[in-house]
């Protein structure tokens, strides 16, 4: 009976030990010595971008359409004017030689994943990021190596946030649903609104909405309180509800910044087509400063979930070389430099979600095509 009881106690000693060595690893440490460590997944990204970059230079624009994606703004209407289509050549393969393809795509979450495929993979080789985005999607987009090659122009109005009647204060967002699409531009101008008002997102219930863009729908509905989203689709929802605009981009006017980024591997393959790309967007931007009603037509039928063309254009005007020159640190003073939007968005995603830290600044620039275009204008 003795021995029996000792066999008992023995066992269950084993067990509980067993038990104990795995929770402190000891087990997988004994594993890892027996059978060696094991080994961690491989990705693209382990690599440097440029490793199938040609070594003689030969091709130095794609040989196929670049593929340029975008969530619709104002500040794309240059590119869209640029692309052409097919009753109109573009300024793309008029002036530079250079066949681009405009892919449209209504949530930003989707357009970060296209750029990881790439464009020869049914992805896109560039595309048009709020450097908020890039920021906060950094260790998502690892693999696509990205590559940040020029302001393409900054949110004045785009963005707002806005509430159902009766809530009129930033404050009085407390303990309210709120509808918005995660880390898209509108998120971070949800995230300032709230510090503004002193709140937090522990403050308000947020709601994921699928885009931006159907913002106006859930309001209507009364399936949130307030919504951030694109202003063509919510204002004038709020105002049939006799609601409030609580905050637009345009009190922040440094915020929202859309940059162009390139695939790694798609810069390092094709130097010259990323270089005729950038002075393709910087002439055509130009044109629409100076008169934007042909691009406010073409970007109508390209995005008429924007509402107003024109409207959408004075929202988010496109850059001038000047204003890329300032905001990369290469010029002028700017308020807000690229350097310092993204390590402010990329400490807030660390700060709120505890999201692994993001890749420098540095890393994620490169400039060289701006800097030979500026030398020679």
């Amino acid at each position: 009976m003795v021995g029996r009881s000792l066999l008992v106690v023995l066992l269950v000693a084993l067990a509980v030990g067993s038990v104990a060595a795995a929770q402190l690893g000891y087990v997988d440490r004994l594993r890892g010595r027996i059978k060696g460590p094991t080994p961690k997944p491989l990705s693209v990204g382990d690599f440097p971008a440029g490793v199938m970059a040609p070594i003689d230079d030969v091709v130095k624009v794609p040989t196929r359409p670049l593929v340029l994606g975008v969530v619709p703004r104002g500040s794309v209407a240059p590119l869209v004017l640029a692309a052409g289509d097919n009753e109109r050549v573009g300024l793309f393969r008029a002036a530079y030689a250079i066949d681009v393809k405009l892919v449209s795509f209504s949530r930003e979450e989707e357009l970060r994943k296209a750029l990881v495929r790439g464009g020869e993979n049914g992805g896109v080789d560039v595309a048009v990021l709020p450097v908020s985005s890039l920021a906060m999607s950094a260790s998502l987009l690892r693999d696509a190596a990205p590559r940040v090659v020029l302001l393409v122009g900054r949110s004045r109005g785009q963005e707002v946030v806005a509430a159902r009647a009766g809530q009129s204060t930033i404050a009085a967002l407390a303990r309210k649903k709120v509808g918005v699409e995660p880390r898209s531009a509108s998120w971070y101008l949800l995230l300032w609104t709230l510090s503004r008002g002193g709140l937090t997102l522990r403050d308000v219930e947020l709601v994921p909405m699928d885009s931006a863009f159907n913002a106006s729908e859930q309001l209507r509905a009364g399936k949130v309180d307030a919504v951030a989203g694109e202003a063509g689709d919510v204002r004038p929802v709020v105002q049939e509800l006799g609601g409030t605009v609580l905050s637009t981009t345009g009190d922040a006017p440094h915020l929202i910044a859309d940059v162009l980024v390139a695939r790694g591997d798609f810069a390092a393959r094709y130097p010259d087509g990323i270089r005729r790309l950038l002075r393709g967007v910087l002439d055509s931007n130009q044109v629409v400063l100076k008169d934007p009603g042909e691009a406010a037509r073409a970007l109508g039928t390209f995005a008429p979930q924007l509402g107003d063309p024109t409207e959408a254009i004075a929202a988010a005007p496109p850059s001038t070389l000047k204003d890329n020159l300032a905001f990369f640190g290469l010029g002028d003073e700017s308020p807000v430099t690229f350097h310092e939007l993204f390590s402010s968005a990329a400490s807030l995603n660390t700060k709120l979600f505890e999201a692994p830290v993001a890749p420098s600044p540095d890393d994620l620039v490169d400039l060289s095509g701006l800097k030979y275009i500026s030398t020679t204008r």
